[in-house]
C-alpha cells in the first residue's frame, strides 16, 4: 500500500501538540504551506577543502528547486568529507576510510531525527559516495544519490593530465627525471577546477557502480562537474525523488543481489578501483543482501574489460561521457548477456530499459566493442593463499604480468616504504610489503598512492610487486595486492614475513603465497610483537576496536 506523502514527517509537524516544533521551523523561514508538504532531506557533502565536493552547494540549490517544483519541501543538511588526494601519504589519510562510517552515520541520524519522508544525497569524493548510499540503505525511505561529477583534464606540455600524473611525477622528480620547475608547472595545471579525480579512480568507479546498482539515475553521475547539464540533472533528481515518494520505491527494493552483481560487472568492465570491493561489500551489508569477496572474482572471470580508461588505459571519465557514457556501458553488457536487465532503478525504468536507449558517438575509442575487448576478463581479481587466507584484491587492468616471484622487502609503516623508494633502496625484482596499515592496525587502512605512484615514477612499475593490508587509490596501477586479510594487526600471515622471504603472485591460479610451510608461519606468528597502537582514545581508537576485516568490507559493528 502506498503511504501518504508525509508518511514520517506528519509526526513532526502535524497537530496542536507539534506547535513547538513548528515554531522553531518557522524561525528559520518555513511557512505553514511548507510544513504541510513532504519534508525531503538534501544530504550534502559540500566542503571547502577539495575540488571534488566544492561545487555541491550549487548543485544542492538545483536539487531543492526540483523538489519544490514537484510539491515537496527540501531541507538541506551537511556532513563531513576527507580528501584522499590531499591527505595521501600523511597521518591524515588514516581518517579517510573511517570517514565513510561517520558520513553514513550522520546522514542517517539527521534523517531519522527529523523524520524526513525522502532523501536526496549529494556526493563527490571517494568516501562520500558509498557513505551516503550506506545511509540510504539503512533509512530505506524513497531516496537517491547524485554524484557531483568528474573534473576535466588538465593540460601539461601539450597533453591531458590528472592528479595521478602529479603523484607519479614525485617519483620521477626523486629519480632525477623531472626538474623542480617542471614539477611545479604540472602541479599548477593538473586540476583545472571543481570535480572529482578524472580517471577511472575510486570516485568515478563508485559513481558508475551506483548507476548500475540503480540508486543513482542512469547517465546522471557521468555528467562532468562543470558541464552546464549537471545543473539540469540535479533539478531532475529533485523531481525524481518526489516521484519515488509517490510510488513508495525504497532503496532495499532496488539494492538486490542481482543489482549488486550488475554493479560488480560495471566495475570489472571499466577497469575500476580495488576500493569497489570494500564499498560494495559494505553497501550489501547495510541492505542485508549476501555478497562475498569471492563473488567479485566469479563475475570478473566472465566479464570482458572494455573501457580504455586511466590509470591503466588512455582516457578520462569525461571522455567516456562524450563517447556515450554509462548507458553505453550498460548496453555492451546487455548485448553480452552479462546484465540482469529487469532490475529497477530510481528513474522508474529497469536497467535494461535504460540500456536500450544508449547512444554511441561515432568513431569513439574509449569503450571497445564486444568483439575486440582489451582483455577477455575484467579488471579486478581476488587472490587467496597462505599469505591471504581471507583474500586480497589485485587490479589487473593496465598491466600484463600474471606471475611474479621475489624477495620480501618489509615495512611496518607507509612512510618508511615511501622514504625507501625516494632513497633508491627498492630494486627491480623486489616484493615490497607494507603491513600494519589495515583497518584496525593503521587504523583506517590508508591508501598507498604516494608509494605506488613514486614506484611507477621511478621507473620500477613493471619490475617490482607490492602487497599490503592497507588500500590502494583507484589511480594505482601495476602488480599491487591490497586488502590482504587477515591483516597483520589481527595476526594475519603477513605479520610473519621477514626480509628475504620469497613471495609468489600467480594471477592465473589466483594465489598469493610465501614459500614457507604452515608450521613455519604458525611458529613465527607466536613470536610476533605488533607495534603499540597509534591511537588509544578518540574516533581512531573506537574504529580500531570495532572495524571488521577488509574481506567483509571494513565496516563497523
Amino acid at each position: 500500500m502506498t503511504p501518504r506523502p508525509k508518511h514520517k514527517s506528519h509526526d513532526l509537524t502535524d497537530g496542536p501538540g507539534r506547535a513547538p516544533a513548528r515554531a522553531m521551523l518557522k524561525a528559520v523561514g518555513f511557512t505553514d504551506d511548507d510544513l504541510a508538504r513532504p519534508l525531503v532531506g538534501v544530504a550534502n557533502t559540500w566542503i571547502e577543502v577539495m575540488p571534488c565536493n566544492f561545487h555541491l552547494r550549487r548543485l544542492s540549490e538545483k536539487v531543492k528547486a526540483g523538489i519544490r517544483a514537484a510539491g515537496g519541501t527540501p531541507i538541506e543538511y551537511n556532513t563531513i568529507a576527507v580528501s584522499d588526494g590531499i591527505a595521501m601519504g600523511t597521518e591524515g589519510m588514516k581518517a579517510s576510510l573511517i570517514s565513510r562510517e561517520v558520513i553514513a552515520d550522520s546522514v542517517e541520524l539527521v534523517a531519522r531525527g527529523h523524520l524526513f519522508d525522502a532523501v536526496v544525497a549529494l556526493s563527490g569524493c571517494d568516501k562520500t559516495i558509498p557513505g551516503t548510499v550506506m545511509a540510504l540503505a539503512r533509512l530505506n525511505v524513497p531516496s537517491l544519490m547524485l554524484y557531483g561529477g568528474s573534473i576535466m583534464p588538465g593540460q601539461f606540455q601539450g597533453h591531458d593530465v590528472t592528479i595521478q600524473d602529479v603523484f607519479e611525477a614525485v617519483g620521477a622528480h626523486a629519480a632525477g627525471k623531472m626538474t623542480d620547475a617542471e614539477l611545479r608547472d604540472l602541479e599548477n595545471h593538473a586540476c583545472p577546477g571543481s570535480g572529482a579525480c578524472g580517471g577511472q579512480f575510486t570516485a568515478n568507479t563508485m559513481a558508475i557502480a551506483f548507476e548500475f546498482l540503480g540508486i543513482s539515475p542512469m547517465g546522471f553521475n557521468g555528467v562532468p562537474a562543470m558541464d552546464p547539464r549537471k545543473d539540469d540533472v540535479a533539478f531532475t533528481c529533485g523531481q525524481m525523488v518526489m516521484d519515488l515518494l509517490k510510488k513508495n520505491l525504497c532503496p532495499r527494493q532496488i539494492i538486490t543481489r542481482k543489482s549488486l552483481e550488475n554493479a560488480v560487472a560495471a566495475v570489472a568492465t571499466t577497469g575500476g578501483s580495488t576500493n569497489a570491493v570494500l564499498h560494495l561489500l559494505a553497501v550489501a551489508r547495510e541492505a542485508d543482501v549476501k555478497l562475498t569477496i569471492d563473488d567479485f572474482d566469479k563475475i570478473n572471470r566472465r566479464v570482458p574489460l572494455l573501457a580504455d580508461l586511466k590509470p591503466g588505459g588512455r582516457f578520462m571519465a569525461a571522455d567516456l561521457y562524450a563517447a556515450g557514457g554509462t548507458t553505453l556501458v550498460a548496453k555492451r553488457l546487455l548485448d553480452a548477456g552479462l546484465l540482469h536487465p529487469d532490475q529497477p532503478t530510481v528513474t522508474g525504468r529497469s536497467i535494461g530499459d535504460e540500456a536500450a536507449h544508449a547512444s554511441e558517438t561515432p568513431g569513439q575509442r574509449v569503450l571497445r566493442p564486444l568483439s575486440n575487448p582489451i582483455k577477455p576478463t575484467g579488471g579486478l581479481v581476488i587472490l587467496k593463499g597462505n599469505l591471504a587466507p581471507e583474500g586480497c584484491v589485485v587490479k589487473v587492468a593496465g598491466h600484463s604480468m600474471t606471475k611474479f616471484r621475489g624477495p620480501a622487502k618489509l615495512f611496518d609503516r607507509e612512510e618508511d616504504a615511501f622514504a625507501a623508494v625516494k632513497a633508491g633502496q627498492i630494486k627491480a625484482g623486489d616484493v615490497v610489503v607494507i603491513r600494519y596499515e589495515g583497518p584496525a592496525g593503521g587504523p583506517g587502512m590508508r591508501e598507498m598512492l604516494g608509494v605506488t605512484a613514486a614506484i611507477v615514477g621511478a621507473g620500477l612499475g613493471d619490475s617490482i610487486a607490492l602487497l599490503t593490508d592497507g588500500r590502494f587509490s583507484g589511480a594505482t596501477h601495476g602488480l599491487m595486492a591490497g586488502h590482504v586479510a587477515p591483516e597483520a594487526a589481527k595476526g594475519g600471515p603477513i605479520a610473519a614475513l621477514r626480509n628475504g622471504d620469497m613471495i609468489v603472485f600467480d594471477i592465473k591460479a589466483r594465489t598469493l603465497t610465501v614459500e614457507l610451510t604452515r608450521k613455519d608461519i604458525a611458529s613465527r606468528l607466536k613470536k610476533v610483537k605488533p607495534p603499540v597502537p597509534s591511537y588509544t582514545t578518540g574516533v581512531m581508537a573506537k574504529y580500531a576496536r570495532h572495524v571488521s576485516s577488509a574481506s567483509e568490507g571494513a565496516v563497523t559493528s
